[in-house]
C-alpha cells in the first residue's frame, strides 16, 4: 500500500506542489515525502481508534467528500505538518493538501475497488494500517472471514463478513462487540 500511496502522491503532487510557485523547487520532494506520511499515518491513526465508520466511509465512496471528517482530519494533519516541519505558510499548506487528499485517497480507492487491478485491495489496505502483517492478527482476521458468518456477524446477509458489516457493527457496539460476539463473550 505504501508505495502505491507514495506513487499517487508523486502523480497528483505534480500540479499541487510541483507546479505551485508558493512552494520553493527546493522543498518539492520534502513536500511530498511529507503528504505520503501524513496521509498513512492519519489512516491509520483513524483504524487504530476502531473507528471503522469513518474507515468503511472512505473506503466505499465512490467520489472522495472534502467534507467527510476523516478527509477533513487527514488534511488538517497534512497542512499543520507542512506548516511546522516544513516552513511553508499556512494559506499555501491548506490550499495543497485540500487540492491533494481527495484525489489521491479518490485514486487509491479506486485502484484498490477495481477488479481489474490486482495490485492493491481493500483488505490489503485495512490489515496495512491496523498492523495486520502480523501473524496473529493475520490469524484473526482469517478466523473473523471464515468463520464470522456462523456467529451472526454478517449484519447484510451477502454471505461474507467485511468491511460493511464492521461499520455496521461498530455502530452496534464496536470492534469489541464484534469480537466479543465473535469468541461467544
Amino acid at each position: 500500500m505504501l508505495a502505491q500511496l507514495s506513487q499517487l502522491v508523486q502523480e497528483f503532487g505534480a500540479d499541487a506542489v510541483v507546479k505551485n510557485e508558493a512552494i520553493p523547487n527546493e522543498q518539492n520532494e520534502a513536500v511530498l515525502k511529507e503528504t505520503s506520511s501524513s496521509i498513512f499515518s492519519s489512516l491509520q491513526k483513524i483504524a487504530t481508534q476502531g473507528d471503522l465508520t469513518q474507515i468503511a466511509g472512505i473506503l466505499q465512496g465512490k467520489d472522495i467528500d472534502k467534507n467527510n471528517p476523516a478527509v477533513k482530519e487527514i488534511t488538517n494533519q497534512l497542512s499543520n505538518s507542512l506548516t511546522k516541519k516544513l516552513g511553508i505558510n499556512s494559506a499555501t499548506a491548506t490550499s495543497t493538501a485540500t487540492a491533494m487528499i481527495p484525489q489521491i485517497l479518490g485514486s487509491l480507492i479506486s485502484k484498490a475497488n477495481d477488479p481489474k487491478d490486482n495490485s492493491l485491495n481493500i483488505s490489503d489496505i485495512l490489515s496495512t494500517l491496523t498492523g495486520g502483517d502480523s501473524p496473529e492478527n493475520a490469524g484473526i482476521m482469517e478466523a473473523i472471514s471464515t468463520y464470522g458468518v456462523h456467529f451472526g456477524l454478517d449484519q447484510n446477509a451477502d454471505g461474507k463478513v467485511d468491511l460493511d458489516d464492521a461499520a455496521e457493527l461498530t455502530k452496534k457496539g464496536g470492534l469489541g462487540g464484534m469480537l466479543g460476539k465473535l469468541f461467544g463473550r
